[in-house]
């Protein structure tokens, strides 16, 4: 049974949200981070990474850029860059990328689910990744880059959220990257409850991107509850900023693999100790895997099709995931990248920069690429649900939702 509720939602005037609304915080490194800042000084990324106010003199992580997030928040709710609304409601967030519709609902879930595990997870998070958010919650009072949630479909939401497309947006436009974005308030006292309702009906839910993010804002509520300890659990501090999509309407890219090096072995040596676990044919073209279980390799300028033998093919539903197949038969055995989270001889690829990109790696920084087939959100369901974790770099979604559309105060 989870607990999703309408809040009362800090958002961009409609004059301005095109300019507001930002791809997340970590998507940037500093440098481009202060370029895009630069380039729309209104962006959100202004407030979510406020080093872009300071010179390089002032580290990333210090505490004036948190007091600086704050103030900026601040001075832009009273200019009416942002406005309050003050009846509790629930957004529809449409994205549209490459004529391609996917449609969530902007509310906020309960920190009590996230500890209880009806909201799942499939990630390990990094303490220091964590602190960063932690100290850009807590000194906003306010969470600002919404977690990417998935449920299975459910009717009723199916409905309610068709019927709010019929009216007219709070926001329609089109971001800079080509991704169409639309933003519809649910209100009605009917259909509020219908929502909350069915979300009740529903026993898990799960995170799909966002893990970091979701773990500091439960800190931080936690904290809360340590400072308020005659706390009742329906403060705000109790839930989190969350986009909830059903299963059914989304799309996960493929995560490819470039290495640098192939471990000593000749290209042909290389070859033959691939061909032990898997069949390999070499293509005309590049290699875009149609099914599981098949990967491309693009090797000494040709693109080759392997294909898993069945021996090294398991239902498992960690074991069985083609990264995983890649990972314990050739990555490791082969190449001998024992942890793909630390060594620098690999590197990882969104799906979203094509299969040109990796031949393009190939010809500066590494000398083997590998080409994936999508894991699907039935495998990421699977995983959450056995209480087990993705190898790294799984999972790559698109389009990304942007930050600053929705704001959520926890205090004031």
């Amino acid at each position: 049974m989870a607990t999703i509720k309408a809040f009362e939602c800090i958002r961009p005037n409609e004059d301005v949200a095109d300019r507001v609304a930002a791809l997340p915080y970590d998507v940037y490194n500093r440098e481009e981070a202060c370029s895009e800042v630069a380039r729309e000084p209104l962006s959100f990324l202004a407030i979510d990474r406020a080093e872009t106010q300071f010179d390089s003199s002032v580290d990333t992580y210090a505490n004036e850029v948190y007091d600086k997030a704050r103030q900026l928040l601040d001075e832009r709710i009273a200019d009416g860059t942002f406005i309050t609304d003050t009846d509790k409601a629930y957004y529809v967030y449409e994205l549209t990328m490459n004529g391609r519709v996917q449609t969530g609902i902007a509310a906020c879930a309960s920190i009590d689910d996230y500890q209880n595990n009806i909201i799942k997870k499939h990630e390990n998070t990094r303490a220091d990744k964590e602190q960063d958010r932690i100290n850009h919650v807590d000194r906003c009072s306010a969470q600002t880059g919404p977690i990417f949630l998935a449920y299975r479909a459910d009717d009723v939401i199916r409905k309610e959220v068709a019927k709010a497309k019929q009216e007219k947006p709070l926001y329609s436009f089109t971001s800079p990257d080509g991704i169409k974005h639309r933003v519809f308030k649910i209100a009605d006292k009917e259909a509020v409850d219908n929502i909350k309702n069915a979300f009740a009906g529903i026993d898990d839910i799960y995170i799909a991107d966002g893990h970091h993010r979701a773990a500091s804002a439960v800190k931080v509520g936690l904290r809360r509850r340590t400072s308020h300890p005659d706390y009742t659990g329906n403060e705000e501090f109790n839930y989190f900023l969350s986009v909830l999509f059903p299963d059914e309407e989304l799309m996960i890219m493929p995560y490819n693999r470039v290495v640098k090096d192939l471990n000593g072995y000749s290209v042909e040596d290389f070859k033959k100790l691939v061909s032990e676990k898997f069949d390999i044919q070499e293509s005309d073209s590049a290699v875009s895997p149609d099914k599981k279980s098949v990967f491309g390799m693009y090797l000494d300028k040709k693109w080759y099709k392997l294909i898993a033998k069945k021996d090294i093919i398991s239902d498992d539903p960690v074991d069985g995931l083609d990264v995983a197949i890649l990972q314990d038969n050739l990555l490791e055995p082969v190449l001998g990248i024992h942890d793909p989270k630390t060594d620098k001889r690999i590197d990882f690829v969104g799906g979203i920069r094509g299969l040109s990109e990796l031949e393009r790696r190939c010809q500066d920084d590494c000398v083997l690429a590998f080409s994936m087939y999508p894991t699907s959100i039935e495998e990421l369901f699977a995983v959450a649900d056995a209480g087990r974790l993705m190898p790294p770099k799984s999972t790559w979604f698109e389009p990304k939702l942007r930050s600053g559309l929705f704001i959520h105060r926890i205090e004031e």
